[in-house]
């Protein structure tokens, strides 16, 4: 008899365990659906403080822990300029850190020299007239990994289907939300000067500078738009060093079933967004396209050149 009784709790425990688990897994967003959707941006034009990371994207998880032990209370931002299908993990790139200021404020010096103390850069990123976006819960760490498999996807099968020309890939991870960003115009100003040094080392001295030139002989980063600040001559010596490395990365693995090589001109001569028709009201009060919720998958995409170039207003 008391073994039964064992057994039966043994099984309860169990149950409630497994229960407990299920519980968590929604709760992180496991059944969360995915809306893909075409329309303004989510936030206007920001300065951030990054770290320029070029490797396997699940090594990112550290860039995010040093930028929030800085200063927690800012939201992180990640930009993912390569397909890690295509290109090998050790060359992928991305650029990691916190945003220190949003639209007409601009962030103060003392937080500017506390980054650049430890070995972060500061960049302007603007705020485009037209984007591809869509959101995912934010409120465990397991929310990350479930967000990386399955909003990338549909990104992936919303700009394939309409053949747009949609780049870099940005997250923003504020309070509760994963915002997952893909710009429809002015591209080149979300690629950090680290993005044109890396590609300049990638070719001949000759091929680097015919490729900088676009059909009109316009470069094709757009330096003067994107500013970097800077603050004093020495204030990048000191290390992070100290700071811990993050346990889990946020972003998606290197075995994500993307074939792209970049998402540099990923759909050049596709459908612009001016083609889309624009129904309802953005989070900016701009129009928005109606939302459509984009069936999850890897889809094949055409192999590119990795030179990011301007986008189109």
């Amino acid at each position: 008899m008391s073994d039964l009784l064992l057994l039966g709790l043994i099984g309860g425990l169990t149950l409630l365990l497994l229960l407990t688990l299920l519980a968590f897994a929604r709760y992180s967003g496991l059944l969360a659906g995915v809306a893909v959707s075409a329309g303004s941006p989510p936030f206007r034009n920001v300065t951030v403080a990054y770290k320029f990371h070029v490797g396997p994207y699940s090594e990112t998880g550290r860039l995010f822990t040093e930028s929030c032990s800085v200063c927690p209370r800012l939201r992180s931002i990640a930009v993912y300029y390569d397909n890690p299908h295509m290109v090998p993990p050790e060359k992928c790139r991305c650029a990691v850190g916190s945003i220190l200021s949003e639209g007409e404020e601009s962030p103060s010096s003392e937080l500017i020299q506390l980054y650049q103390k430890f070995g972060f850069k500061v960049f302007s990123f603007p705020a485009p007239s037209h984007v591809v976006t869509a959101t995912f819960p934010y409120t465990t760490a397991l929310s990350i990994w479930l967000a990386t498999r399955r909003v990338h996807p549909a990104l992936d099968a919303y700009i394939k289907e309409r053949k747009l020309c949609a780049h870099p890939r940005l997250e923003i991870y504020q309070q509760d939300q994963i915002y997952f960003m893909c710009p429809l115009a002015r591209q080149g100003d979300f690629y950090v000067p680290e993005v044109k040094e890396t590609e300049r080392k990638g070719r001949g001295p000759a091929e680097a500078s015919d490729a900088q030139l676009d059909g009109t002989g316009a470069d094709t980063l757009s330096d003067a738009s994107s500013v970097s600040l800077e603050v004093g001559p020495g204030s990048r010596e000191t290390s992070a060093a100290t700071l811990s490395a993050g346990v889990s990365s946020r972003s998606w693995d290197d075995s994500d079933t993307r074939s792209e090589h970049s998402y540099s001109e990923s759909g050049a001569s596709g459908s612009s967004f001016e083609e889309l028709d624009l129904e309802g009201e953005g989070p900016l009060g701009d129009s928005r396209l109606s939302p459509e919720a984009e069936p999850l998958g890897a889809p094949k995409w055409p192999r590119v050149l990795s030179t990011p170039e301007k986008g189109e207003e």
